[in-house]
């Protein structure tokens, strides 16, 4: 298959990339910087496009194409809220997603499925009720972000062309995202709990929302929102003690919610101090199969313990 990836260069996109190539697939990148020859994986080339929100001439990589994943976006986590971030947050997303479904409509042979990028935010903040894809969306910032982000996928469908929304969750995995800044302070023997610890954290293995990402590209039945969440969401305490396990450190220090808030502002509600209890109805019924069901097996797969050296 011919599979275009915009926002390759993340730590999703890396990994997806990884497995897309492996498997012997045709792999164009979009990349806003041209990319060195070296650093393309095989059966890869990138092309330099520009997400102003229309189609460029970079559109002709999409033409012939069999699928589209579109990860692109400013960083949720990358800077505290201001004003001006949060613009960024947003109308990065807009104007990538804005951009492709305007190359899809307008190719030729447009390809049979966009792979759209999205968040378990978009259900807001839920306690403990069981989140599935038909639950209503929220009305926070990440919500607002993600009500826009999916309405610009949509706007590709067509006769020819299937569109997934993926909502992922957190994504448990070494290279990136949020698990390694949570490291040190298990190490350093401080983890534990934040804030009340009773949030629920919808978690998944990066292995898994990988395999999530390449299934939805080839099951015709998998279209609209899809949570890319495992299927046993847990709450933050309980997160703790399982990484806590998995580094065989404590796992009891809490850090306070106050503490949090100042340092972070609103972005500690809105990605630490609140969640969703998502599930994945909709991979499950469609037949999806997750290597890593379960929190302390996840972890385990990535911390695997470490044998003493043979004398």
């Amino acid at each position: 298959m011919k599979i275009v990836l915009a926002g390759g260069s993340g730590f999703l996109g890396r990994a997806l990339a990884r497995r897309l190539s492996a498997a012997g697939h045709d792999l164009v990148v979009l990349t806003r910087a041209a990319a060195a020859p070296s650093a393309l994986l095989p059966r890869t080339r990138a092309v330099t496009w520009s997400p102003d929100g229309h189609a460029g001439a970079w559109r002709a990589a999409l033409d012939g194409a069999d699928a589209v994943v579109n990860l692109a976006g400013e960083s949720i986590a990358a800077r505290r809220w201001s004003e001006a971030q949060k613009r960024r947050i947003l109308e990065s997303r807009l104007d990538a997603t804005r951009s492709l479904a305007a190359a899809i409509r307008a190719a030729a042979r447009p390809p049979a499925v966009l792979v759209s990028g999205s968040a378990v935010g978009y259900y807001g903040p839920r306690g403990d009720e069981v989140v599935t894809e038909e639950a209503a969306a929220g009305s926070d910032f990440l919500a607002r972000v993600s009500v826009q982000w999916e309405a610009e996928a949509a706007s590709a469908a067509g006769t020819r062309t299937r569109v997934a929304c993926i909502r992922t969750g957190l994504v448990l995995g070494t290279e990136g995202g949020a698990l390694p800044r949570m490291l040190l302070p298990f190490r350093l023997g401080a983890g534990g709990p934040i804030g009340s610890g009773r949030q629920y954290w919808p978690w998944i293995h990066q292995d898994d929302w990988v395999a999530l990402v390449e299934w939805t590209i080839g099951t015709p039945g998998a279209g609209g929102a899809i949570n890319a969440t495992a299927p046993n969401p847990v709450t933050n305490r309980e997160f703790a003690r399982a990484l806590g396990r998995a580094l065989h450190r404590p796992a009891f220090m809490p850090a306070p919610a106050f503490a949090l808030r100042i340092a972070l502002g609103e972005m500690a509600d809105a990605l630490l101090l609140s969640g969703q209890r998502a599930v994945p109805a909709k991979a499950e019924r469609l037949g999806f199969s997750f290597r890593h069901p379960h929190v302390d097996q996840a972890l385990a797969s990535l911390f695997p313990l470490r044998r003493p050296r043979a004398q």
